[in-house]
């Protein structure tokens, strides 16, 4: 059995957090995804299948279309990861505003 791909492996790429953000408002088909990139419809097939391999996108085969939808609870293993670098950066700015408001 293969390892599912890895959310930040999906989201490194540029293209594909194109397709993310054009699945957000809407579902849309393969070819209706395809459409919006000036690449092969096999580049975009490659990324649709690390889309899914990792959870983000779903698509569903109804007849001879794909229909393709993002997943956002996929998402959630980033947001879970970047939260704590928010904190972070928000206790350390929060230092400096005080700081500057003692001067």
């Amino acid at each position: 059995m293969l390892a599912r791909r890895d959310v930040f492996q999906a989201i490194a790429d540029p293209t594909r957090r194109a397709i993310i953000g054009l699945l957000a408002g809407q579902t849309m088909t393969l070819n209706g995804v395809a459409e919006n990139f000036s690449m092969s419809q096999p580049a975009i097939s490659k990324h649709m299948r690390i889309l899914t391999e990792c959870g983000l996108v779903v698509m569903i085969k109804q007849g001879r279309e794909k229909h393709c939808s993002a997943n956002f609870a996929a998402l959630r293993e980033v947001a879970d990861w970047t939260a704590q670098y928010r904190s972070f950066w928000n206790n350390k700015l929060d230092k400096l505003e005080h700081l500057l408001k003692e001067k």
